[in-house]
């Protein structure tokens, strides 16, 4: 009754996983501990049996101070860790491999691109194939595998949805990859794993998985919103805000997250005027209000190609 009490509070994490690798995961993390319990729980009865017979009342014992080796219980102590080594090598290397990040779960023709990019203190999701971008809010299709390109125009941060499991590092200048997969529709939670400033613990998301076709509706829905992602709204939402609402924009220039990764639109400027701006709420208002002029779409790469 106890265990299964502690275990009510497991709905939403890691061992309540809604996809194949997070069911990896999870069976990695259980074989892991059985192993492990191999040892620990013989110890422990161990020790019980050792008290209570070594006692000071029992003339049974034999008490015996020349003792110095033995063959038997030698054996004892080096092959239980040695096969314990063995075993967690075993999940170790099915983890390394089946469980590989980059290792795509379906065919590319059937798998959804998603470019994440983690920024002060809130999440950008770019859509490539749909040229449309979400923040603070991630779309997916049920049972279609997603890759997921990941960086950082900030400080390092680690992109995870415990459910869906793996999290991974993203990082400035630098690009992770990942693939997940979402097996049935609804809400999951995601997160910024990795503290990165005054922000941090509003730097979640929700995760929609939406069936196939509704995921399709949506995406053409989104297609009408006016806001627009380029280089010069994406410095506005660069700055640091925290707590923001989830936004939508209708479409996005062409190669924005590559230009993040190499720096061709500059990384996050951090604090302004020397303290952080956590709460501009100006900001978070105008981002996605009003209409953008069509002559505005061009990137402003400083002479850059």
């Amino acid at each position: 009754m106890a265990a299964a009490t502690l275990l009510a509070g497991c709905a939403g994490g890691v061992l309540d996983p809604r996809g194949p690798v997070g069911v990896g995961n999870r069976q990695i993390l259980l074989d892991s501990l059985g192993v492990m319990l191999v040892i620990v729980i013989p110890t422990i009865i161990a020790i019980l049996a050792f008290a209570w017979w070594f006692r000071a009342s029992n003339p049974r014992a034999q008490y015996d101070p020349g003792f110095t080796y033995s063959g038997r219980i030698e054996l004892i102590v080096w092959s239980i860790p040695t096969l314990t080594i063995l075993f967690l090598g075993g999940l170790i290397y099915y983890g390394s491999n089946v469980l590989d990040p980059r290792r795509p779960l379906g065919p590319p023709d059937q798998t959804l691109e998603v470019q994440a990019v983690a920024l002060d203190w809130k999440w950008l999701f770019i859509y490539p194939d749909r040229q449309i971008a979400t923040v603070n809010e991630l779309y997916l299709p049920a049972g279609m595998p997603v890759r997921f390109r990941l960086t950082s125009a900030s400080v390092m941060n680690v992109f995870f949805v415990p459910q869906l499991g793996t999290m991974i590092y993203a990082m400035n200048a630098m690009e992770s990859t990942l693939n997940l997969q979402a097996d049935h529709p609804g809400e999951l939670y995601g997160q910024g794993a990795h503290y990165s400033g005054a922000g941090f613990p509003g730097m979640n998301f929700r995760v929609l998985v939406l069936p196939p076709g509704e995921f399709d509706r949506w995406a053409t829905r989104q297609r009408g919103a006016e806001a627009v992602l380029n280089a010069q709204t994406y410095g506005q939402l660069a700055r640091q805000s925290s707590d923001v609402a989830p936004q939508v924009y209708g479409h996005v220039q062409p190669g924005m997250f590559d230009a993040i990764v190499h720096q061709v639109l500059p990384p996050s400027r951090g604090p302004e005027g020397g303290e952080p701006q956590i709460h501009p709420k100006p900001l978070a208002a105008g981002i996605c209000t009003g209409p953008v002029a069509a002559g505005r779409m061009a990137f402003d790469f400083g002479g850059r190609d």
